[in-house]
């Protein structure tokens, strides 16, 4: 699509998603070769009236030059004519002004060589995590979410590792340690484990809406791990998307609807667990200099990789744009946390022998911690544990989450 109308459809987003009738839409949109019918369903995905429309309006953005021409032709045969109108005119509503600051690094010391083993060049190395002033009780009754259903609930990993040539994404060497760790980590926790290999986009789609039509009654929680390629694409909730290994995304906003209250009624109040190992985007962050104290620094393996591939669309999934309508109408995806192994935009480090910066942390801090820490307290210490280490002597890593927990969250351990 062409940037002037890019830009008149996001001035104009308030009022789309405000007035537009995305499902008399659907029929001409397939018709005029705009949109897919996966594309369609993935929009229907969404839910509410609103939310189909702001999807709509994103993914429009992603289409071909007579994308714009048509949708204005298909406003207009069925009878939204004003919002036709609208856009013809090129007529902006009057968007709330948000002004992102420009942050620039400081200069930083030269990069190891990568490509020469020496002796600065280590693993990174995960200190003890306590958190600071010693172990707190667990909470008292209705502070934390009941976690004591025995298993605790289902666990569903999907490792992709090798992708079909025709996908043109690489194999992704040590995504098995990963999944070993986690596979081992979460058996531990008392989850019901179960393992799913390079599966293409459509089985991935299969395997959770599998998993959401499952009778959680009995469990306390469920979790869903992600170890592939990645991606950043626009959004409307969550951000990026997973690679299946016949190069087609699953964004991760669709990932979480399978399991949400709607689509899922067994897991109404229970938490619901993601875990990404997968790049935002093709950024590579080189960090800002530090006093001294503020870290100790480490190096990453000759042997890091990245799980990165460019953002799929030339929009920026998290323009100010978006910022606007999407902040005071949007739902809260509640008892929902997606942790992501970067920041949205940016790449994922991977070492082939001895898998993700992320998974090793996770793993360990999970190890040391779980029987007395709650879970965002643990992933906060990941943060800090993956944020010192640095690939090639020069590249960094910042895992987050997107928190919708309502709860303090303690795993089950073995005593």
């Amino acid at each position: 699509m062409d940037e002037i109308h890019k830009k008149i459809l996001q001035r104009n987003r308030s009022n789309l998603v405000k007035d537009l009738d995305p499902s008399k839409l659907y029929d001409g949109l397939l018709e005029k070769g705009i949109f897919t019918q996966d594309m369609i369903d993935e929009i229907q995905s969404a839910g509410t009236r609103r939310n189909q429309a702001r999807q709509l309006v994103q993914d429009l953005e992603t289409r071909g030059s007579r994308a714009f021409p048509l949708f204005l032709q298909c406003l207009q045969e069925t009878g939204q004519e004003s919002l036709a109108e609208l856009l013809q005119n090129g007529a902006p509503a009057t968007p709330t002004q948000v002004v992102r600051p420009e942050i620039q690094p400081l200069p930083i010391t030269p990069p190891v060589d990568g490509n020469k083993p020496g002796k600065d060049v280590k693993k990174p190395q995960i200190p003890s995590s306590s958190p600071p002033g010693g172990e707190k009780p667990r909470p008292g009754p209705g502070r934390g979410y009941k976690m004591d259903a025995s298993p605790c609930g289902h666990c569903l990993i999907i490792n992709n590792m090798e992708f079909e040539p025709h996908s043109m994404l690489k194999n992704r060497k040590g995504s098995n340690i990963d999944c070993e760790k986690l596979e081992r980590r979460f058996k531990t926790l008392n989850f019901v484990v179960e393992v799913r290999t390079n599966l293409r986009q459509k089985q991935i789609k299969h395997e959770l809406l599998t998993l959401s039509k499952k009778d959680h009654s009995q469990y306390d929680c469920c979790v869903v791990i992600m170890l592939s390629h990645g991606t950043e694409v626009n959004h409307n909730r969550f951000p990026g998307a997973v690679y299946g290994v016949d190069g087609q995304y699953v964004p991760v906003q669709h990932i979480t609807n399978y399991l949400n209250g709607q689509h899922c009624p067994s897991l109404q109040g229970k938490p619901k667990l993601f875990f990404i190992q997968a790049c935002g985007g093709d950024e590579k962050d080189m960090g800002f200099e530090v006093s001294p104290d503020e870290v100790e620094p480490s190096s990453g393996g000759v042997d890091d990789q990245t799980d990165a591939i460019p953002m799929s669309s030339s929009s920026d999934s998290l323009s100010m744009s978006d910022e606007p309508d999407a902040r005071p109408t949007l739902p809260t995806p509640s008892d929902i946390l997606v942790s992501y192994s970067t920041f949205p935009g940016y790449v994922s480090w991977r070492e082939t022998q001895s898998g993700s910066w992320y998974v090793q942390t996770l793993d360990c801090i999970l190890e040391e911690s779980a029987a007395t820490v709650d879970l965002v307290t643990m992933l906060m210490m990941v943060n800090n544990e993956v944020s010192q280490n640095s690939a090639k002597g020069l590249y960094k890593q910042m895992p987050g989450s997107f928190n919708f927990l309502r709860k303090l969250l303690y795993f089950q351990t073995q005593t």
